[in-house]
């Protein structure tokens, strides 16, 4: 499967990106070259290759949840640079 001039510069639009007529060259014979790698793997027979999620084998380490005494308000919240209702006041984000 090959990409087209057209399809690189719809993905930079998406992208909100500015690209020059050599840089979207440049990015069609790449992303191309990456598509025909893809052809290539999709060659090799998996058949009788169990999946995994990482090469090596490796297990979380957990600790086990132990209950501690938690911190007074008053002193959790005496460096905070705004508190409201005993609780930390943040800037609203939108």
């Amino acid at each position: 499967m090959k990409i087209e001039l057209k399809d690189v510069e719809y993905v930079a639009n998406l992208a909100r990106l500015e690209l020059s007529e050599p840089e979207k060259e440049e990015q069609l014979e790449k992303l191309n070259r990456i598509l025909d790698y893809m052809e290539i793997l999709a060659k090799v027979d998996t058949k009788d290759t169990a999946p995994l999620a990482h090469v090596l084998p490796i297990h979380n380490v957990l600790r086990k949840d132990e209950v501690h005494q938690t911190l007074e308000t008053e002193k959790t919240l005496q460096n905070a640079p705004e508190e409201s209702q005993g609780m930390f006041r943040v800037p609203k984000i939108v």
